[in-house]
């Protein structure tokens, strides 16, 4: 059974974070898929991956080629990845259910603890994931390194 991991950015933005946890997924040995909402969000997402440094380049493809399966990062906006993914980090917003926290490993929901209304979707979505009786965890980094503030 896994758990919903709730990430409050509000020093590093997404596109920071979102490598360094990618990273460490991948260390865990899952396949993940990074969900948005937007397709040019996710494109650009895509980019800025490829940008990273050499020493920490993150496998990885944007939903819709010819080899999705492959992936062991995929971007994607679907909630059925095509790379069998044991990780989702749901990013601006994207949707979660409690089956998928419970089948899954891990899903990461990381937020803009700047925007508003990301943060009332993040509420929700622990809401509505722990009163389902997912585990949830949310982390802060708002001391300048990430903290467990709750669990449930």
């Amino acid at each position: 059974m896994g758990a919903a991991y709730f990430y409050h950015l509000t020093r590093g933005p997404l596109e920071e974070t979102l490598p360094v946890l990618l990273g460490k997924a991948r260390q865990a040995g899952w396949r993940i898929a990074v969900r948005g909402t937007d397709p040019q969000h996710l494109a650009w997402l895509d980019e800025r991956l490829w940008q990273g440094p050499e020493d920490a380049f993150l496998p990885h493809g944007l939903a819709g080629g010819p080899h999705d399966a492959d992936q062991p990062i995929l971007l994607t906006t679907s909630a059925q990845a095509a790379n069998d993914a044991t990780c989702v980090m749901a990013v601006v917003g994207a949707a979660v259910t409690a089956e998928e926290v419970t089948a899954l490993d891990r899903v990461c929901i990381l937020f803009d603890g700047t925007d508003p209304e990301a943060v009332q979707h993040a509420r929700i979505q622990w809401k509505a994931l722990t009163d389902a009786g997912c585990s949830a965890q949310y982390w802060s980094e708002e001391s300048g390194r990430w903290e467990k503030k709750a669990e449930k």
